[in-house]
């Protein structure tokens, strides 16, 4: 084996061992999840008027671990994002490390921020309103399972989206993005993203516009923070601002 294909061993073995380490700090978020998963449950349905429903015991299973691992999520995401940070911070400069490594609280902190706003806002809004529609002509019954993945649908993409901003200002950060390359794609950005609102909502117009009408502004967020992270860096580095 030469010094090429011993150095790729290398990489793969590290690779290998971080992956190992993020899989083992999710697990152990989900069983402390798991074990307080009782009373998230009853702080999650806390305003439901009514029961939900179960068809069969393994429905309160599935419930329970869906709301474990979603918190699990939640948790391993700095970590991550640590264990990522050191499998390339060989190849960064002094200064690259230094940005990247900071980004990282911000993940996490961005990620509850999306889901705390899909949870909060969104979800109540978009269950009263289908609710609404069936008052006086259907009787409503819940389900533990479809309540929850509904819950999900509205709460989880918004805590990968709502990280669209930090991951624009990174990529501007170290060169790869600028704020004209995101005005030319934004046709396309919009498309993409009214794309994904249609499919992570209920079918349903209201629906599709309450979770349009965000994400098209956090696109437009993400330029305008390129613009400002795009000026300070050709300040710095002595070039003139157009």
């Amino acid at each position: 084996m030469d010094r090429k294909e011993l150095h790729v061993m290398e990489h793969l073995e590290e690779l290998r061992g971080r992956m190992i380490k993020t899989l083992l700090a999710f697990f152990l978020f989900f069983i402390i999840s798991f074990i307080y998963v009782e009373h998230i449950y009853q702080w999650l349905i806390r305003d439901l008027e009514q029961k939900l429903a179960v068809l069969g015991p393994s429905d309160i299973l599935w419930v329970y671990m869906m709301i474990a691992a979603v918190f699990s999520l939640a948790g391993v995401i700095p970590v991550a994002a640590y264990q990522i940070w050191r499998y390339i911070a060989p190849a960064l400069n002094r200064e690259e490390r230094r940005v990247t490594l900071g980004f990282i609280p911000f993940l996490f902190l961005f990620f509850m921020i999306g889901v705390a706003f899909g949870y909060f806002v969104l979800f109540p809004t978009v269950l009263g309103f289908l609710t609404s529609l069936s008052q006086g002509q259907f009787e409503t019954l819940f389900t533990a399972e479809k309540y929850f993945r509904f819950m999900l649908n509205l709460t989880l993409p918004f805590g990968l989206l709502f990280e669209m901003p930090l991951v624009v200002i990174f990529l501007t950060k170290l060169g790869i993005l600028n704020p004209l390359r995101l005005a030319k794609a934004r046709k396309i950005s919009y498309f993409v993203l009214i794309v994904i609102s249609i499919l992570v909502t209920p079918p349903d117009f209201m629906s599709d516009i309450l979770v349009t009408v965000p994400l098209l502004i956090l696109y437009e967020l993400s330029v305008t923070l390129s613009k400002i992270v795009y000026r300070r860096r050709l300040l710095n580095e002595g070039l003139s601002v157009t």
